[in-house]
């Protein structure tokens, strides 16, 4: 992983306390409590939420007064009890942490998917009332945890995987998906955890990119090239040719043990920003632990390089 992992040692957020939901009653003292505050750095906000911080039943419960339709639909076409646990503990996750983020109830929250299924938070034609026009979210889960990331007036992707999960098969068949320079830094590496680590750093990273453009697997994952060591991470990045050659942030943390984390974000170079990371479910805001993004990395097209 990344040179600098963040460990969680800390009790998840919100443990032994009920959620709370918003009124909006006061929505128009937000607004102007907001806009008198002036300009604060950008954050990337992630919540890391392991399925048992969540009893199944409760999820049930906050599903039927949180989600929509088209999620109640989704929901009901799981065959397995496992897997539509799974997903309403991601989807109430989302609506809760959305909804500290807007100032809106979770149910008053309105969300559109793209015609690639990218589902995303209809723009206020106003500010929202903890500020803002409009949210980005991501959201990933993998091996019993759920990734969500959130930014205001930019893009995110996330990705989470937990290396106990892929078997030396489906490690040698991501590692075909990659770029030729990515294969040979993985395969300088003997069979192992630590190529293993290497192989789903770059996945990670490979997945957060293409979730943040809107195109999930759509895009070539050997279109596009990370440059990375054991010790600094990401330090260079070659886009795909239909990128616009903006700059990224690539965050990659290991918050637990095992349990790897990629994020891609559009640089802004004039924007101070910086990354809260927050553990367990958000029942009430919480004080996360706060760190600066790492230097923006890209805007070379491939085509330049050829």
């Amino acid at each position: 992983m990344s040179a600098d992992p963040v460990t969680a040692t800390s009790t998840p957020t919100g443990t032994g306390k009920g959620p709370a939901t918003g009124t909006g009653t006061n929505r128009q003292q937000l607004v102007e409590a907001a806009a008198a505050q002036g300009p604060t750095a950008e954050a990337v906000t992630l919540w890391l939420c392991p399925n048992e911080d969540v009893n199944p039943a409760l999820a049930g419960l906050l599903a039927g007064h949180w989600l929509d339709a088209h999620e109640h639909k989704t929901a009901g076409k799981f065959l397995f009890e496992r897997d539509r646990s799974q997903y309403l503990i991601a989807h109430t996750l989302v609506r809760r942490a959305l909804s500290l983020e807007a100032g809106l109830s979770e149910a008053e929250l309105v969300i559109w998917r793209s015609a690639r299924g990218r589902p995303f938070l209809r723009p206020s034609p106003d500010a929202m009332p903890r500020g803002g026009a409009q949210l980005d979210f991501n959201l990933s889960h993998a091996g019993g945890y759920n990734l969500l990331g959130i930014v205001r007036q930019q893009r995110i992707g996330v990705d989470v995987e937990r290396m106990d999960d892929r078997d030396d098969q489906a490690i040698t068949t991501i590692v075909r998906t990659f770029a030729p320079e990515e294969r040979a830094w993985v395969d300088a590496l003997p069979p192992g955890r630590d190529r293993d680590r290497r192989a789903l750093r770059v996945w990670t990273l490979k997945e957060a990119y293409s979730k943040a453009r809107g195109l999930g697997l759509g895009l070539p994952f050997d279109s596009f090239v990370f440059t990375m060591d054991d010790e600094r991470g990401v330090h260079a990045f070659v886009p795909p040719e239909d990128d616009t050659a903006r700059p990224w942030w690539f965050i990659e943390l290991e918050p637990v043990p095992g349990v790897l984390v990629a994020v891609a974000v559009p640089a802004d170079p004039g924007q101070d920003a910086v990354i809260q990371l927050n553990h367990g479910f958000p029942w009430s805001r919480s004080d996360p632990q706060t760190f600066p993004l790492p230097k923006p990395v890209g805007g070379i097209p491939a085509s330049v390089l050829a």
